[in-house]
């Protein structure tokens, strides 16, 4: 098959930043053509026009046509156009994009659209209990509801997704993967302690505000427990504030804050190293669809301690391969962290069934072959 996947954002030198539906789209687009499939990636927002082709993978920079008023609609006729050439020149099967903005709302090419849920504007509105902007809900409404086929990450994501747009369609749920070959622990490099990281966005929804005061109670019992913080530093939607770092730090006991680094943005490679180093690895969020970074943390066999809100039981087992807390719930996630630094056994354990989990269900094999199978099915 020939597919195209439309997307803002894509780990690529050429493309700019990206977060977790662009490394899902890449994972996914590796595990397809590993399958003998032909992809295409459309990035829109570019800062010019581009075609290039890597590692069998044909790969569209897209600039956005800037009219005011006409912005948005200009870009999406280009994109249209874009890919009914695509389906014109190279036989394209499908299209498929995610739900993030509705960027689909009104392209309409000669073959079948699939929406993949990663969690839409509104959906995190909703989690974060503020107001979405009217447009966005607008459009990413219509393009749920113009699609040809729906996928979702997450039972979750699908089922609050059907509930705040009023959607009677039912959605196939394929999560999203991960390459094993590059997510594999490293028994060969050094070990730290009594470590504990946290990776990702700095901000409010990932619980970033919540880690501080976690901390201090592990510290209060531990205090040799370090806590390092790699991600992009967010502006805090509530407050304003740009900074959602400055708004952690004083939230930190002052002996305590003696042992958090920041290191901010670090490589995709430095982030392999850290984790693998690593003793606990922990997620507090509030807001996800199904987080591609607890997935690699439990294919390098690492012991977290995790959310339990909505999507977190169909990826971690509770007391199987991790345990599961509400972030809120300070003192008893903090109990669950100093289990873990004292208890190798029970670390070594946990990430052993992880690795199980994940190889079963989200490597890029069995996640393609998932999509691949739906595909032909929409197809036929």
């Amino acid at each position: 098959m020939k597919i195209a996947f439309l997307t803002s954002e894509f780990p690529h030198s050429k493309m700019g930043s990206s977060g977790g539906i662009g490394t899902s789209i890449c994972n996914l687009s590796r595990g397809l053509t590993q399958a003998g499939h032909q992809v295409f990636v459309l990035v829109y927002g570019q800062s010019e026009d581009v075609i290039f082709v890597e590692n069998d993978i044909t790969y569209y920079r897209i600039k956005n046509i800037k009219v005011k008023g006409f912005s948005r609609f200009l870009t999406q006729k280009k994109i249209e156009k874009i890919i009914n050439l695509l389906i014109k020149n190279n036989n394209l099967d499908l299209v498929e994009a995610p739900d993030w903005t509705g960027i689909t709302s009104r392209i309409k090419p000669n073959c079948p659209v699939v929406i993949r849920l990663n969690g839409s504007d509104t959906y995190f509105c909703h989690l974060d209990k503020r107001p979405v902007k009217f447009l966005n809900k607008f459009h990413e409404q219509r393009a749920l509801q113009n699609a040809d086929a729906l996928l979702s990450v997450s039972q979750y994501t699908a089922t609050i997704t059907k509930q705040l747009f009023y959607l009677n369609r039912n959605f196939e749920i394929i999560p999203n993967s991960i390459d094993l070959e590059k997510f594999s622990n490293d028994h060969s490099t050094g070990f730290q302690e009594n470590t504990i990281l946290y990776f990702g966005t700095l901000i409010r929804k990932k619980g970033s505000l919540e880690l501080p005061l976690i901390f201090n109670e592990v510290y209060k019992h531990n205090k040799q427990a370090k806590l390092i913080l790699i991600g992009r530093d967010a502006s805090d939607i509530l407050t304003k504030n740009v900074s959602t770092w400055e708004m952690m730090q004083p939230l930190f006991d002052v002996e305590a804050m003696q042992n958090v680094s920041y290191l901010g943005s670090v490589s995709y490679d430095k982030i392999k190293e850290f984790i693998n180093t690593s003793t606990v690895c922990v997620f507090p969020t509030f807001a996800e669809a199904l987080p591609v970074s607890w997935i690699e943390a439990m294919a390098m066999q690492k012991a977290i301690v995790a959310s339990n809100i909505g999507w977190a039981t169909e990826v971690i087992d509770d007391t199987v391969n991790g345990f599961l807390v509400h972030p809120q719930d300070h003192e008893n996630y903090a109990k669950k962290i100093i289990q873990l630094l004292e208890n190798e056994a029970l670390r070594h354990q946990f990430g052993i069934e992880a690795r199980k989990k994940i190889t079963q269900k989200f490597s890029i094999e069995v996640v393609a072959k998932q999509s691949a199978d739906f595909y032909k099915k929409i197809l036929q």
